[in-house]
């Protein structure tokens, strides 16, 4: 019983927390929102350098760089991430009866928020080993089973649902998927709708420019070309 108390504690504070101080024209959902952005920025899980932009690995130039595995060194930011997660799921897919991760970014966020749902739970590879088993599904999840896919960060949205094509080839019943981070890219949104994968964030990329630019992280005339890379991530710098 202890235990069950301490699980539906901590999210009711956080919400209690977050409710008090909302402006009054706030959603509680947009105020975490912003919360959450400026705690990506103040760990610098999240830089912006619209001068000297990143190289991603797909070779896109980029003036953003997210990682939110830096979340997991600070304790109440873990936290926040893992009870918010839980408060989505908990929200829009109350039917969910396990949590799958995404390797390998969101793994660890996948069992803190089985854990502390108290839900089975597994972690998908990009792709089956090569060896041993060969499994790509990593845990045990029963086919018919209604899981909600758990995910660190969403860009073009290739690797996610990958992992729900693999769950569903399961015979997994995907549910939605729930993420910290996304760029709100449009191909990503189209990816998701014809895949039939119901997507909600805790923050997102226009969050986070109003968040940097309302504390001095960048400049006025940075905002510009901060939106312009949105339009046209593959081709932005070239």
């Amino acid at each position: 019983m202890a235990k069950k108390q301490r699980k539906t504690y901590f999210p009711l504070v956080f919400r209690c927390l977050i409710r008090n101080f909302a402006p009054k024209n706030h959603t509680i959902m947009e105020r975490i929102k912003e919360i959450f952005a400026e705690k990506l920025l103040e760990v610098k899980a999240v830089k912006l350098q619209p001068q000297e932009p990143f190289t991603w690995a797909s070779g896109w130039k980029s003036p953003i760089y997210t990682d939110n595995r830096k979340t997991l060194a600070y304790t109440s930011v873990r936290s926040f991430v893992k009870v918010e997660l839980c408060h989505l799921i908990q929200a829009h897919f109350p039917q969910a009866e396990a949590v799958a991760g995404v390797a390998t970014g969101a793994i660890a966020q996948g069992a803190l928020v089985a854990d502390q749902l108290g839900l089975p739970y597994c972690y998908v590879r990009p792709k089956p080993k090569d060896h041993g088993m060969g499994n790509q599904i990593e845990g045990e999840v029963a086919p018919g089973t209604k899981v909600v896919v758990v995910e660190d960060l969403i860009s073009t949205g290739g690797s996610s649902l990958k992992a729900v094509e693999a769950l569903r080839q399961a015979g997994v019943e995907v549910i939605g998927m729930v993420a910290s981070f996304t760029y709100g890219f449009p191909v990503a949104e189209e990816a998701f709708r014809q895949a039939g994968v119901k997507l909600l964030t805790l923050s997102d990329y226009d969050h986070i420019i109003a968040k940097a630019a309302a504390t001095g992280y960048i400049k006025p005339e940075e905002q510009p070309v901060l939106a312009e890379w949105r339009k046209s991530p593959s081709t932005w710098g070239i």
